[in-house]
C-alpha cells in the first residue's frame, strides 16, 4: 500500500459500494463444514502454550527495553549543551510514546488470547482454557468469566438488533428524528450534525475508556438491559443464574490484581507503575476498541431483526481486515484477517484460521467481506458514516449524519414478515 492510499477507500469496499443493494444470503452451514478440513479443528494444548510462552516473552521484551530508555537517551545524544538537551528530551519522550504503543500492541495479543480461551480454543480441556483465561485476562483487567458470557451472546446474535450485547447502532427514535418519509436533509444536519473537532474528542475518549465503560455500566451496549447494567454484578441480567458464581471468581482475580499492582506502587512508586503498565493499558484499549469496532460496523453490512437474522447471517456481517498487517498477524493472533471464520468457527484454534478462511472463501462467494481500506480512513469512515439504523425494518443498514445509507435492500427481496406497520423510507420505495 502506498502512503498516500491509507486515506482512501480500498478497492474491496468500493466494489460492494458500486452494488448499491443487498440481498441477504443463504448460505447452507454444512457446505461450509464440508469445505474446512477436518484436522484444522484440532486444538492443541502444548502449541497454545507455547505461543502464549512466545507473546509473553516478546512483552517483557518490550518492558526491558523501556527500562533502557533513559540510559540509550543518554548514549545516543550525550553532552549538555542547550540543543543536546532538547533533542535528548524530545528522543526520550519519543522512545517512551514507542514503548506504550508497542506494549500496547502485546497487552491486546494478550487480550486476544484470553479471548480464544473464552471459546475453549486454546485447549481440548476446559479447566485449561478457564485457567489460562482467567491469568490472561485478569492481566489486562478484563474479568474473564463476565467478558466470556456476553460474547458467547454476541456471537449467537451477531448484529442482531435484539440480541446482540455491545456496538448496537442508536436507531431514529433514539435522536428524536423525524420519519424518514418525510425528513429533509436539514432535519439530519440540526440534530446530527457537529464539529471536526467534538468528532475526534468522541472518538478519542471511546478509543481509549469506551472498553472499560461498556464493562462498567453497558455503554454501547444493548438497551433491553436496565441503565447501569454492569460486567461487575453477579446479578446482573446480562448473566444467568448458574455463572454467577464465575462473575464472582473474576471479581476476586481482578482484585488480587488491582492487589499486585498496588503492591508494584508502594515498592516503585506511581511514576513506575503508571509508565510501565498503565499507559501501556490504555494504548491497549485503543488498539482492541479499533479492532472489534471495525469487525462489524461498516455502512456496508446490515443488521437485522426478527426472522431474517439467521447465524450464518450474522457471522456474515462481519469484515475481514489486514488491520497493522504483520502485526495484526502475530502479535493479535489473526483477530482481525480471519474473523469471518472465526464467526463461523468459533472453537477453531487462532494459527488454524488462516487455512480455514482459504477454504471457506469459494463457498462464500461475493458474501466473504474484506476490506483493506487503511486503518485510520476506515475508522473515521465508520466513525462518521456508522450514525443511526430504521427501527422499522426487518434488515437494515447505517445512515449516515445526512440520513443516506450507502446499501439498500434489493426491492426483488421479499422479508419474511414485518415488524411493524409502518415502514421506512426504503421499504416506502421498493412498495412504489
Amino acid at each position: 500500500m502506498l502512503w498516500y492510499q491509507i486515506f482512501q477507500d480500498g478497492p474491496e469496499y468500493e466494489r460492494r459500494r458500486a452494488q448499491g443493494t443487498f440481498r441477504p444470503a443463504d448460505i447452507k452451514l454444512k457446505d461450509l463444514h464440508d469445505a474446512v478440513p477436518k484436522h484444522l479443528f484440532e486444538r492443541s494444548t502444548l502449541r497454545s502454550l507455547l505461543y502464549i510462552a512466545k507473546h509473553l516473552a516478546i512483552t517483557y521484551a518490550f518492558y526491558f527495553f523501556a527500562t533502557r530508555i533513559d540510559f540509550m537517551s543518554t548514549v545516543i545524544v550525550p553532552g549538555t549543551s542547550p540543543f543536546a538537551l532538547i533533542t535528548r528530551k524530545l528522543l526520550h519522550n519519543f522512545l517512551w510514546l514507542m514503548y506504550w504503543g508497542w506494549q500496547g500492541f502485546a497487552f491486546a495479543g494478550i487480550w486476544c488470547l484470553g479471548h480464544e480461551a473464552g471459546h475453549d480454543a486454546l485447549s481440548p480441556y476446559r479447566i485449561v482454557n478457564g485457567v489460562v483465561g482467567t491469568i490472561l485476562h485478569t492481566f489486562v483487567g478484563t474479568p474473564y468469566f463476565a467478558w466470556r458470557a456476553t460474547h458467547r451472546t454476541h456471537h449467537k446474535g451477531t448484529n442482531h438488533m435484539d440480541r446482540d450485547e455491545t456496538y448496537l447502532p442508536p436507531t431514529r427514535k433514539d435522536f428524536k428524528l423525524p420519519d424518514g418519509k418525510v425528513a429533509v436533509r436539514m432535519d439530519y444536519v440540526e440534530m446530527l450534525a457537529e464539529t471536526p473537532a467534538f468528532t475526534i474528542f468522541k472518538l478519542v475518549v471511546r478509543q481509549f475508556l469506551g472498553f472499560q465503560l461498556y464493562l462498567l455500566h453497558n455503554r454501547k451496549g444493548n438497551s433491553k438491559y436496565p441503565p447501569w447494567t454492569s460486567h461487575y454484578l453477579p446479578s446482573s441480567l446480562l448473566f444467568k443464574p448458574e455463572q454467577r458464581w464465575y462473575i464472582i471468581y473474576s471479581n476476586i482475580a481482578l482484585c488480587a490484581m488491582t492487589s499486585i499492582l498496588g503492591v508494584c506502587v508502594h515498592q516503585f512508586g506511581w511514576t513506575a507503575v503508571v509508565k510501565y503498565y498503565l499507559m501501556p493499558w490504555l494504548f491497549q484499549h485503543n488498539w482492541m476498541v479499533m479492532f472489534t469496532y471495525l469487525q462489524h460496523s461498516d455502512p456496508t453490512i446490515p443488521y437485522y431483526r426478527g426472522n431474517e437474522w439467521t447465524f450464518a447471517r450474522g457471522a456474515l456481517a462481519t469484515v475481514d481486515r489486514p488491520l497493522f498487517g504483520w502485526v495484526g498477524r502475530e502479535l493479535l493472533h489473526n483477530i482481525s484477517t480471519d474473523h469471518v471464520a472465526h464467526h463461523f468457527f468459533a472453537s477453531i484454534p487462532f494459527y488454524n484460521l488462516p487455512q480455514v478462511t482459504a477454504a471457506i472463501k469459494p463457498v462464500l462467494g461475493d458474501y466473504y467481506n474484506y476490506d483493506s481500506t487503511g486503518v485510520l480512513r476506515a475508522l473515521w469512515r465508520s466513525f462518521t458514516q456508522c450514525t443511526f439504523v430504521d427501527e422499522e425494518d426487518e434488515i437494515v443498514f447505517f445512515r449516515n449524519q445526512y440520513g443516506q445509507t450507502t446499501l439498500e435492500l434489493d426491492c426483488s427481496y421479499k422479508p419474511s414478515g414485518t415488524l411493524s406497520a409502518n415502514v421506512s423510507e426504503t421499504s416506502a420505495r421498493c412498495i412504489l
